[in-house]
């Protein structure tokens, strides 16, 4: 009798160590992802602290193309305010959803912006616009870098969620929600955009 309660003993402290387990190992797996994210974040931040002075350089040059200057001030301002939404709570779809399409048109206004300058020789033979045009294509890469291992660690921490038998216990442990994949709509726009070289 006192063998067979040992053994009980045994297999429910083993239950509840591998239960203990599988609660490390999707907090450990969320909060890498989440730190993924803010090494983004770093970088996005990087990006909005780089548009300004591109647009200061460039309004002394183009002062008929106010419009596009003003449509790419708006969409950092508004991908920048996203961008901490984002940033609270990396696991929030709908958070990360606003950013993606922010992200967007951000792309869009820059590709827009990097038409104009097409016209403006003087302007892309600017000593301060090729550099800020290097910083900018610099730190597109790095969000790009940073987006794949942030996109690494979701995916992970999505599979183990999902496995067998954490599936059972991450809805009770708080890990109900899978986390959200940072894609852009029109990833090639994105990494063209700030590419064009001034």
């Amino acid at each position: 009798m006192d063998i067979a309660l040992i053994v009980v003993l045994v297999a429910v402290a083993l239950i509840v160590l591998y239960v203990i387990a599988i609660f490390n190992k999707l907090v450990t797996l969320k909060n890498r992802f989440k730190n993924a994210f803010s090494q983004i974040e770093v970088q996005l931040k990087r990006r909005y602290d780089l548009i300004p002075n591109l647009v200061e350089t460039a309004k002394g040059y183009i002062k008929h193309e106010r419009g596009t200057l003003e449509a790419v001030v708006e969409a950092r301002n508004a991908a920048a305010n996203l961008l901490s939404n984002a940033a609270a709570d990396p696991s929030d779809a709908g958070a990360m959803k606003d950013l993606i399409g922010a992200e967007g048109k951000l792309a869009g206004a820059l590709m827009n912006f990097n038409m104009v300058m097409e016209a403006y020789p003087d302007l892309k033979a600017s000593q301060n616009m090729m550099k800020l045009s290097e910083e900018l294509t610099s730190t597109e890469n790095k969000v790009s870098f940073a987006r794949q291992a942030f996109n690494d660690q979701v995916m992970a921490y999505n599979i183990y969620k999902q496995s067998f038998p954490p599936v059972f216990f991450a809805p009770t442990f708080g890990h109900a929600q899978d986390a959200t994949l940072l894609e852009f709509e029109d990833s090639e726009a994105i990494q063209d955009a700030p590419k064009v070289s001034f």
